[in-house]
Order: structure tokens, then sequence, then C-alpha cells
């Protein structure tokens, strides 16, 4: 094979990388609504010593060894606080790999956004962003995006 054929995979391999890079990006942190699966999550189900809060929860599925784990334990806990009957419970996958095949749960942090009843209505693929997640949770309990 001669130089310039090598060059062109290369660059064609190169290419490829990049573009497949910045799909899986992009959907990285998004807020994906939930309207197919209707399924309800429990404390009990989840194997949690957490209870789930009254109005939502957001339920963080973590490994131990996962740095953006821990950041987004901090903003779940953050905005949980934030809001009344708003639960954030975190779940190790690695003590519970069955919840990662029952869930299809292919990275971590997965959070799901589930409602009073536990019902899962929004799921976050990676380290949620937190504009995003605080304006789905105020969608869900019926607050209002206006700051101060």
């Amino acid at each position: 094979m001669n130089g310039l054929a090598s060059l062109a995979i290369v660059l064609g391999l190169v290419a490829v990388s990049t573009v497949i890079g910045l799909l899986w990006r992009s959907h990285t942190g998004r807020i994906r609504k939930r309207t197919d699966d209707r399924s309800v999550v429990t404390a009990a189900g989840v194997d949690s010593t957490q209870p789930f809060g009254s109005a939502a929860t957001l339920l963080q599925f973590s490994t131990e060894f996962c740095a953006p784990c821990r950041a987004t334990a901090v903003v779940l806990g953050e905005l949980s606080a934030e809001r009344e009957g708003v639960a954030h419970v975190e779940i190790d996958l690695t003590e519970h790999p069955d919840l990662a095949r029952r869930f299809n749960i292919l990275q971590t942090p997965t959070t799901f956004l589930v409602d009073g009843a536990g019902v899962v209505r929004a799921r976050v693929g990676g380290a949620p962003r937190r504009d995003d997640l605080r304006a789905a949770l105020d969608d869900l309990i019926g607050r209002s995006h206006v700051t101060a």
C-alpha cells in the first residue's frame, strides 16, 4: 500500500471517530422524557434503604469508581434540598448488577426522574445539566421556572 492510500485511510478513520464522538457527546447529559413505559419503580424495588420523595425522586445509578457520579450526586443532592417532597436516592450498580440489566443502564451516572407515584418520567444518561434537570423537575412538581 502506498503512502497516499495509508494517509487517506487514517484521515477517514479520524473523521468517522470524530463524528461518532460528537454524536455521543450531544446525547450525553440530555433529558429524555419517557412516555412509552409506565412501569412503577419503588425504593424496595431497587433495594434502597432511602425512601423515595412524596413529590419526586432523583434516582441515580452509579458505580464506586465513577468520577462524574460524585459530581452528579452533589448536583442532585442540591436540587432535592431546594424542593420539598423531592428525594435523591443513589444506587451503586456494582452491588446491584441486576438493576443495570433490568433498566438497560449502559453508562454511569444514569439518572431517572421518578414522580410521586413511582413512574419514571425522564431519564438522563451521563452527568445531567443542572438547569435542564431543574426545569424538568419543576415541570413535574408544578413549580414556576422564574428565579429571583
